[in-house]
């Protein structure tokens, strides 16, 4: 699994990385974290409010900051 924290490294985004890397850990994945601070590529994503996750190159949530319960839902969740 592939998960990316989309952000210019605000106290949001700093948050967002540390409940996700939380909700990895709970939940015992395989999973790479990259954080994106590149405007650019965050715009190419879509994500016009930071912070953003990205799992597998979907964008699953941006613009708030979840708890690590709601990210292990979006971890676990099926792909639609």
């Amino acid at each position: 699994m592939k998960i990316k924290i989309l952000g210019p490294g605000c106290a949001n985004c700093v948050n967002l990385e540390r409940v996700t890397r939380e909700a990895v850990a709970s939940l015992g994945l395989d999973a790479e974290i990259e954080k994106v601070t590149d405007f650019p590529t965050i715009l190419g994503y879509g994500v016009m409010t930071t912070p953003g996750l990205v799992v597998d190159e979907r964008v699953v949530l941006s613009g708030r900051v979840p708890t690590a319960a709601h990210v292990k839902e979006l971890l676990t969740a099926p792909v639609a």
